[in-house]
């Protein structure tokens, strides 16, 4: 009766121990939700215009809070006489650190942007290449287990000129963008 005894509080005090060991990092994330971009591509003063999209990532395993991140992300849109759909393809890195239940992540990106070749007022054709950056941060939190709620933002950089390749001299609209702000939100699931 005492081994019984003493092994079954033994069975007790190891699992309330293994499950105050803190849960063990996820090794991948993959996220997908709403985004919004600041400007149309040929947003020039006095006709600028938001564009909204959808954001999806894939996060890999973990080293010393840094993870190595794909994201893509597109918008659909219409300024000047012209549909605006621009796709962002980019690759680099997101450091983050958990405070409480919440994690805190800034991240880095760099990548190539395509657009529709008739971006251009009214319709004219354009470059539909760039190359592109990214930085910004957010905050992730937990809504169960593996399902985290994210709010993030950052600043982009993309620069596309009109004409197309045949042109010797590409030209550019006076006052067209190449920063633009960026928020999106969606679900992060972690496996």
């Amino acid at each position: 009766m005492p081994s019984r005894l003493v092994s079954l509080i033994t069975l007790l005090c190891l699992s309330a121990s293994l499950h105050a060991q803190p849960e063990a990092h996820a090794r991948y994330q993959i996220y997908g939700g709403y985004s919004f971009l600041s400007n149309t591509i040929n947003g020039v003063p006095g006709s600028r215009q938001p564009l909204n999209g959808w954001d999806a990532s894939v996060a890999f395993f973990s080293w010393h809070n840094l993870r190595f991140k794909i994201d893509t992300y597109a918008y659909r849109g219409t300024n000047l006489g012209a549909p605006q759909r621009p796709l962002f393809i980019m690759g680099g890195g997101q450091y983050s650190l958990r405070v409480r239940r919440e994690s805190v992540f800034v991240e880095g990106l760099l990548g190539e942007a395509g657009m529709n070749h008739n971006w251009g007022p009214n319709g004219e054709v354009g470059y539909t290449a760039s190359i592109s950056t990214y930085a910004g941060g957010g905050l992730d939190t937990p809504l169960t287990r593996r399902f985290d709620f994210r709010v993030s933002g950052g600043f982009q950089y993309a620069y596309f000129n009109l004409g197309s390749p045949q042109v010797a001299y590409p030209s550019r609209l006076p006052g067209q963008p190449t920063y633009f702000g960026r928020i999106s939100s969606g679900l992060v699931w972690h496996f």
